[in-house]
């Protein structure tokens, strides 16, 4: 049985004759006729009423028909469901709050892109709240969030731990905190601060440090890609996991670096997370797997006493 032979049954119902149902579907009669037979003869039953005036859908072949039209819709449904994978996966959306994790970032991206040349990726930078809505509204593909240690998990979601670190002050490095093996609060205190804008982690985190505590002057910016230029050209100090700067182009180049907080003890996350329900893509799953093999490289060539 193929599902041609099907279309064909459904056809001569819908049109009222071979004729017709021979036009819409460009073939000749002949053909259609003996394809039908065909699927008559396989089935035990005739489903065309023949007659000189014409051939019709037969008794039997109506009883049939919900069957017919079942399957019909089912396939439809299928080919609808393939295309529609078919396109998600011609292109990834990718959330990042941080699309500063550049050392993990890239080289993934690179890999991938190596591997599955003809689908393209598209590199969102939101807040976490907003990635994980968009994750469970089907807006997004995959998303790369931190949270602190301890922090509770969206339900949902299902979440992969990529990279353990821990804040550090990312410095100018002719700054003179860079002379320091640490950087206490107080020395936080006294100069220009570039703090993550609300509804990032790091926010909330530097908030928590200060203890309600302001510097003596601080900047506000929205990711911390933008903070890492803003100290870069000397205006501050700012606090960012430290596998967001380790690697980095602005530190390989020499224009930045970072120092353990004294008094530091929490630990950042760098996760990776999908949508629990719905089918992922095999594209989403080869990038969710190139991920996971990109943070262990990096882990394993980054020194143990900055994860």
């Amino acid at each position: 049985m193929r599902i041609e032979q099907l279309e064909y049954i459904e056809a001569v119902t819908r049109l009222g004759s071979l004729r017709r149902a021979a036009e819409a579907l460009h073939i000749s009669q002949p053909a259609l006729s003996e394809t039908v037979r065909n699927l008559e003869r396989e089935l035990g039953v005739d489903l065309l009423d023949r007659r000189r005036s014409g051939a019709k859908i037969s008794a039997e072949g109506r009883e049939l028909l919900p069957h017919i039209v079942g399957v019909l819709d089912a396939v439809d449904r299928l080919r609808r469901a393939a295309d529609d994978q078919h396109r998600t996966s011609r292109t990834l959306r990718l959330g990042t709050v941080n699309a500063a994790t550049v050392p993990l970032l890239v080289p993934t991206i690179r890999e991938f892109r190596a591997a599955h040349p003809e689908t393209q990726i598209e590199v969102i930078g939101a807040q976490q709240a907003d990635i994980h809505r968009e994750l469970l509204e089907g807006g997004l593909d995959l998303g790369l969030v931190n949270y602190l240690e301890g922090d509770d998990k969206p339900t949902g979601l299902h979440s992969t731990e990529l990279l353990r670190g821990r804040p550090v002050a990312c410095v100018r490095t002719d700054s003179p905190l860079a002379a320091q093996r640490t950087v206490s609060v107080a020395d936080l205190l006294a100069q220009p601060l570039i703090v993550m804008r609300s509804g990032y982690v790091m926010h909330r985190y530097v908030h928590r440090l200060l203890e309600g505590r302001s510097p003596t002057f601080s900047y506000s910016t929205d990711g911390a890609e933008m903070g890492k230029l803003m100290v870069a050209e000397g205006l501050g100090t700012t606090i960012l996991p430290d596998f967001s700067v380790t690697g980095d182009p602005l530190e390989r180049s020499g224009l930045i670096t970072h120092r353990p907080l004294a008094t530091e003890d929490t630990a950042v996350l760098l996760v990776l997370q999908r949508p629990l329900s719905g089918p992922t893509p095999t594209a989403s799953r080869a990038l969710h797997e190139i991920f996971v093999k990109s943070a262990k490289t990096y882990a394993a060539a980054t020194p143990r006493d900055r994860l």
